[in-house]
């Protein structure tokens, strides 16, 4: 095996803010450096503040730029994170595809598809312009040496488009820390206590809907503590939670990943309103930081009305008319240690370095 000594990943903006594509590919970082030796050169297309903006990561940016400054050869292979919005307003970069072929080389691209392409109805500027993310798609695929998706349904989205493509499916990670848990960390926890966690559009679509639904759980799961983490400071969340007299709830956007971690930990099931649109395949939610959150920290994630099943999750919740089937205690411990295993063997940093490792340094 030919390990090479340094990579580029390209992001749309240098890591370190409250970006869920950063977190990720820094946390990728630290562990391709930790297990493989694979020093990350971050490749920025936003603008960034000196080179050192992502802590011990070197960035450079901005990328159109770029080309001019890199020499052949100065890295054995590249890793894209592709947002089709994070490089364009509207989702077209039609420039990417040229830096890219500039930049790469004969080094090895290896394209993790965060998203593929945007949909929507006809009264939507998405629907129009989707012809043209996918072409973009098939440009990138084709420079491509692998690919990465989160789930089967993209996977089958990006094989029409590509067929000829090696894909590899990876749920996302969590953003909120992996911690190691006891069977009594797990067990011992208030079935009554809830969690709402993520970006500030999903915190807010998230609460609007518990609050509807709330009533409806079982007395035995029925929400007593409720947290809310993440996302920007929302005066709308601050008065619907003022407004609730018959949970106790606790508020903490812009909250670090280690605090976030510590309260997850506390909680017994997470609320996760995910789907804009209706009918959409749940295993959808494997692109979700949130949802990787919960999973991380034993914590039942819980959506309602989903569509269709996980492939080898180890189960589903949800709530309307089938509210019964929220776990009973006895059942609650055994399930949230079941997905908290399926999280560290299957959707864990440490498997995605493991998986892109070897994409990366194969021969």
């Amino acid at each position: 095996m030919s390990l090479a000594k340094s990579l580029f990943q390209i992001v749309p903006r240098p890591p370190g803010g409250q970006d869920g594509v950063g977190d990720y590919a820094r946390t990728l970082a630290g562990h391709l450096w930790t297990r493989y030796h694979l020093e990350t050169i971050f490749l920025a297309a936003a603008p960034s503040v000196g080179e050192n903006s992502a802590g011990d990561f070197r960035v450079y940016s901005p990328l159109k730029k770029l080309p001019n400054k890199l020499r052949a050869g100065d890295t054995d292979a590249l890793i894209l994170h592709y947002v089709n919005y994070g490089y364009g307003q509207r989702g077209i970069p039609l420039w990417l595809p040229a830096i890219l072929r500039q930049i790469k080389g004969r080094a090895r691209l290896l394209t993790i598809f965060h998203e593929l392409y945007a949909t929507g109805s006809v009264r939507h500027s998405a629907f129009w312009l989707r012809p043209i993310q996918k072409r973009i798609v098939r440009a990138i695929s084709d420079l491509s040496e692998a690919a990465l998706v989160s789930n089967l349904h993209s996977r089958r989205q990006l094989e029409r488009l590509s067929p000829n493509l090696r894909i590899l499916t990876q749920p996302v990670i969590s953003n909120f820390g992996e911690p190691i848990l006891s069977p009594a960390e797990i067990t011992n926890r208030d079935p009554k206590c809830w969690v709402i966690c993520g970006g500030t559009e999903l915190v807010q679509r998230s609460l609007a809907s518990f609050a509807r639904a709330k009533e409806r759980l079982p007395a035995e799961n029925s929400p007593r503590t409720l947290f809310v983490l993440g996302g920007r400071d929302n005066p709308w969340v601050r008065m619907t939670l003022k407004e609730e007299q018959r949970i106790t709830s606790y508020y903490h956007p812009n909250i670090s990943a280690e605090s976030a971690s510590q309260i997850l930990s506390q909680c017994a099931f997470g609320w996760i309103d995910y789907f804009v649109q209706a009918n959409e395949p749940l295993e959808l939610i494997l692109k979700s930081t949130a949802f990787a959150a919960c999973c991380a920290h034993a914590v039942i994630p819980v959506t309602p009305e989903p569509n269709g099943a996980i492939d080898q999750f180890p189960g589903s919740c949800f709530v309307g008319l089938n509210a019964e089937r929220l776990p009973a205690e006895a059942e609650r411990s055994r399930l949230a240690e079941a997905i908290y295993q399926w999280y560290r063997t299957r959707a864990s940093s440490a498997c995605l370095a493991a998986t892109i490792g070897e994409l990366v340094t194969e021969t």
